[in-house]
């Protein structure tokens, strides 16, 4: 039976990975720093959680143990972590570090994290220019994220270990913090019957289902190699495609109200706009035999259940402060009274 070990299990991305894994019949270990985080569904099928701070570099070894066929870590934020890795990462036969879009700039020198908006020609290949490389800013910043994403890579990459590096986009999926698709649902809950979208529901940022990259991440695991992959849904659906993605698995209509540049700022925001495209292109996953779990669609209903019945529970998403500017409802009934 194979063994995969999963740092940072308990996130989006390490239960799908797990989840995806124990179906096949992989032995699972999840480490994190509260038990009480384990799914117990992942327990349901076997999945063992290991109590083990990402720091501790003693508890990770003796995680890994005589060695692992499989190692994925989902948080190596910096080139530090990427250094802490290696020692365990020569010790499994493939091993995963997650990345993220953040790392790429356009023509301009801008990231999705830039104050102004990134203009990429098309879709983003992983030949692509990355951010400079850095790792004296702090990593939680805006200009530290993808530049410290990237140094992390460079350690990974440039160890010669069979490190796959993965480079998914807006990650969405039980357990994803925040979960954007609050923003839509609690609007259905509260039986809003008008829908505003800025732009006119125009933006399209590529989502990656966790489910998606626990695909690509068995995929490596059979193909153990030194490489970056981007990772996305096979879908590049629209701000207003999205919306009515949410709506409809929720049984809901409403008016839909397209917005232009003469509406006023903020009004009719959504978590997935973008004044420009920002997609990327997957072939080489795809040439490597990576198969998409689904669509966008198909991949973020267990999410939708999940977060109505959080809420039916009293316990939705607490991310107040970031939520707080797509559901200003005020500010909306002002704009639809004065129409």
């Amino acid at each position: 039976m194979p063994r995969a070990l999963i740092l940072g299990g308990t996130g989006p991305v390490g239960r799908a990975a797990a989840h995806r894994l124990l179906a096949a019949g992989w032995r699972v270990d999840m480490t994190g720093r509260d038990p009480a985080r384990m799914p117990p569904e992942l327990s349901a099928l076997g999945g063992e959680f290991r109590a083990v701070d990402r720091t501790d570099s003693g508890a990770l070894r003796a995680a890994v143990g005589e060695g692992t066929d499989l190692l994925v870590d989902c948080l190596c934020f910096t080139a530090a972590d990427a250094r802490s890795l290696l020692p365990l990462a020569a010790h499994a036969t493939s091993t995963v570090l997650v990345s993220g879009r953040a790392v790429y700039i356009d023509a301009a020198g801008n990231h999705i994290n830039s104050s102004t908006p990134p203009r990429f020609s098309g879709p983003i290949s992983e030949t692509h220019p990355p951010m400079t490389p850095r790792d004296d800013i702090e990593h939680r910043s805006r200009e530290g994220y993808g530049a410290n994403k990237v140094a992390a890579e460079l350690v990974a990459l440039d160890s010669g270990l069979p490190i796959s590096v993965l480079r998914p986009s807006q990650i969405h999926g039980v357990g994803a913090s925040p979960a954007r698709e609050w923003a839509v649902v609690k609007r259905v809950l509260d039986g809003r019957t008008t829908l505003l979208l800025a732009d006119r529901g125009a933006g399209v940022v590529h989502t990656t289902a966790a489910a998606n990259l626990a695909a690509l991440i068995e995929t490596v695991a059979q193909r153990p190699g030194t490489r970056v992959l981007n990772c996305a849904d096979p879908d590049t659906p629209s701000v207003l495609e999205i919306c009515r993605t949410i709506a409809g698995h929720l049984g809901h209509e409403w008016e839909e109200v397209p917005l232009d540049d003469t509406a006023p700022t903020g009004l009719g925001r959504t978590p997935w706009d973008s004044p420009h495209p920002i997609v990327l292109d997957t072939s080489a996953a795809t040439a490597l035999g990576y198969r998409p779990a689904g669509t966008y669609a198909a991949t973020i209903a267990p999410v939708l259940d999940r977060l109505v019945k959080a809420a039916a529970n009293g316990q939705p998403p607490a991310d107040d402060d970031y939520f707080a500017e797509y559901l200003d409802y005020a500010a909306e009934d002002a704009f639809l009274a004065g129409r």
